[in-house]
Order: structure tokens, then C-alpha cells, then sequence
């Protein structure tokens, strides 16, 4: 049965994307549980990243997962508060703060190799169909980066097509 939103078709490429990505976490929250881990999907990216990349600037942190600063400062405090990451200061630069994994973080992120291979092999199975949704995601995001949203609408309007 589809809806308004559904029928809207690119109009609400945005409320799709988000639908699919609360689905998804959702989801992806039963699979930690189910696991027995105590694990929320929206610090895997801060996590997941340190765990490739064992200190980091909240800068760096912010450029590498594509958050904007105060929403990385927001998920980097939640992980405090775990006790999953630490801040220490920078050898070369007393005014840096580097993020980095605890031991409670790493003995976590050990924990969850098998989970994220599984979730790995199951998301592939949803993405991989017809269309190839990572592949339609990297498209999109590179084609952001050359012009954006707001820019294209402006040229758009600007053309008098509109």
C-alpha cells in the first residue's frame, strides 16, 4: 500500500532516505541486543572510526564521519559518558584534544567483529538489487560536492525555467 510520500516520488527523496535510515538503525539496534550488546547504531561511526584510526581531533573526527561539529561534540559526550572513548592532549599541540577508545571501547569494538560482519553480509543483501543503492548513495554524494541542492535551484530559478 503506498502513501502520499511514497507517490511524491524525488519530492521526498529526503523523508525516503530518512525513513530507510530509522528503519535501519531500528533494526540495526535489535541486531546489537540481540548480541547481548549494549551498543547504540548512532555512535558507530565515531566508534568504527577510532577503531581505524586510534586518536583523532573532534575536527577530524567531524571530517572523517560527515557530522557537523556540534553534532560530533554531541555523540562524542554520549560516548564519554559510556566510558568508550577519552580525551587526551596532544604531544605536539598542548591545546589539542585527541579522542581515542578506551579499554572498555576496544574490548567492545572486539566484541562486535562478528556482529558487524554479520550486519555487513545482511545489508549487502538489501543494497544489492537492480539499482545497487551504495553505488546510487556515492553518485549522489559526488554530485553534491561539485554543485549543490541550493545551488542547482538557484540555477535553476535563476534560468527562468521556473
Amino acid at each position: 500500500m503506498t502513501n502520499v510520500i511514497d507517490e511524491s516520488g524525488i519530492l521526498a527523496i529526503s523523508t525516503r532516505l530518512q525513513r530507510l535510515a530509522d528503519a535501519l538503525r531500528k533494526e540495526g539496534q535489535l541486531i546489537y541486543q540481540s548480541f547481548g550488546l549494549d551498543f547504540e547504531p548512532k555512535w558507530f561511526p565515531v566508534v568504527y572510526t577510532l577503531h581505524l584510526k586510534s586518536s583523532l581531533s573532534v575536527v577530524e573526527i567531524a571530517n572523517e564521519i560527515g557530522y557537523a561539529h556540534p553534532s560530533t561534540i554531541s555523540l562524542l559526550k554520549e560516548l564519554e559518558k559510556q566510558q568508550l572513548i577519552r580525551s587526551k592532549k596532544d604531544k605536539t599541540d598542548e591545546r589539542k584534544r585527541l579522542i581515542v577508545l578506551t579499554e572498555k571501547g576496544k574490548t567492545l569494538v572486539n566484541a562486535m567483529q562478528p556482529v558487524w560482519e554479520n550486519m555487513q553480509r545482511a545489508l549487502s543483501e538489501i543494497a544489492d538489487n537492480k539499482h545497487n543503492l551504495m553505488k546510487a548513495i556515492e553518485e549522489a554524494e559526488a554530485k553534491l560536492k561539485v554543485s549543490g541542492f541550493f545551488e542547482r535551484s538557484q540555477k535553476i530559478r535563476q534560468s527562468g525555467n521556473l
